[in-house]
Order: structure tokens, then C-alpha cells, then sequence
């Protein structure tokens, strides 16, 4: 029996929550026009062995997770205002919160969003806000950005099964880089 071939994901359909990381409240949840920065790295040790000659020893160093940044249309919600606002004054200072991107599938018959996989941000802060370019003669959307800083990163993809071939529920597994 041959496997399917698997879905290609198109990076347009996309979803992402904060929540406040004590109280575990939403804070802010919608559809983004952009979300970049999704970036790891980890910087090897090397190390050099008397007798040794021909190479290094290579081993695990601390990983780095680059800024990201979230794009949206405004509207009249304030809510990134708000955070970013929050984690620059006063007792709030530092104010962290945890996050998560959901990547969504084809829609299923019923017309419902189908979570293919989930990005989980943990520590998150937001270090820059841009409000929207101001020009009398544009046309296009007034687009506000956040850039954000973060702690983690986990990955979740849904788990593959034959139930979920045949339309059934899945479970999600989960995989830590």
C-alpha cells in the first residue's frame, strides 16, 4: 500500500493569540497579514584534541532565536498598542506574555479552519511598535507592526493518522527543535 503524499501548507492562512503568561488570558487573537522571524540557531562549541590532527571536536552551544515581527491592518482594536505600551512604563515594565501562531490547512467540508501545525512561543516581549505610514495619496491597507523578542520556541504539528485521511479527529504530537 502506497502513502499519500503529503499537503504542501500555503504561508497565507494563519492565525495568532498572546495570552498573558500568569493568568493564562487572551489577550489579543487575530489574523495577521505577516508573521516573520521564525529562526533558530544554535552556535557549536569546537574544540581542539592534543593528538588529534586532523579536525575539531564539535559540540551543542546555546541556541539564539531571532526577533520576530507581526504585520496587520489597523482597526480599532488597540490591544498591540496596549502590550507594547505596558512593557515600557512603570510597574508593568518587562511585561511578558506567551504565544502561540497556528498554521492553518484547507478548510474542512464544513466550512471550519483546519490546524495543521502551532508555533509556541514562550517569554514573549515586545520591543518595538510602528504605527502605520501616513500618505495622502496612498491606497493600500494602513499596516502597524509589533516586533517581539521570545524565550522558546515549540513546534506542534497535527499528527498524521488514517482516521484523519478518512475524516476523523487527530491528536497533535508535539516536537521541541
Amino acid at each position: 500500500m502506497s502513502k499519500p503524499v503529503a499537503d504542501v501548507f500555503v504561508p497565507f492562512r494563519f492565525k495568532v493569540n498572546l495570552y498573558d503568561s500568569e493568568q493564562n488570558t487572551l489577550l489579543c487573537s487575530g489574523k495577521f497579514s505577516e508573521v516573520s522571524g521564525f529562526e533558530l540557531t544554535m552556535e557549536p562549541k569546537t574544540f581542539q584534541e592534543g593528538g588529534r590532527n586532523w579536525g575539531e571536536i564539535h559540540r551543542s552551544g546555546q541556541t539564539k532565536f531571532a526577533p520576530m515581527t507581526l504585520k496587520r491592518g489597523v482597526t480599532s482594536v488597540n490591544d498591540l498598542w496596549s502590550w507594547f505600551d505596558a512593557t515600557t512604563r512603570g510597574a508593568n515594565y518587562g511585561y511578558r506574555l506567551s504565544g502561540e501562531i497556528i498554521v492553518l490547512g484547507h478548510q474542512t467540508s464544513d466550512g471550519k479552519d483546519n490546524p495543521v501545525m502551532t508555533w509556541k512561543l514562550t517569554g514573549v516581549m515586545a520591543t518595538k511598535f510602528k504605527g502605520p505610514d501616513l500618505n495622502s495619496t496612498a491606497s493600500q491597507v494602513a499596516i502597524e507592526e509589533v516586533q517581539l523578542v521570545h524565550e522558546g520556541l515549540e513546534l506542534e504539528r497535527e499528527k498524521q493518522s488514517d482516521e484523519q485521511s478518512s475524516g476523523g479527529d487527530a491528536g497533535r504530537q508535539g516536537v521541541t527543535p
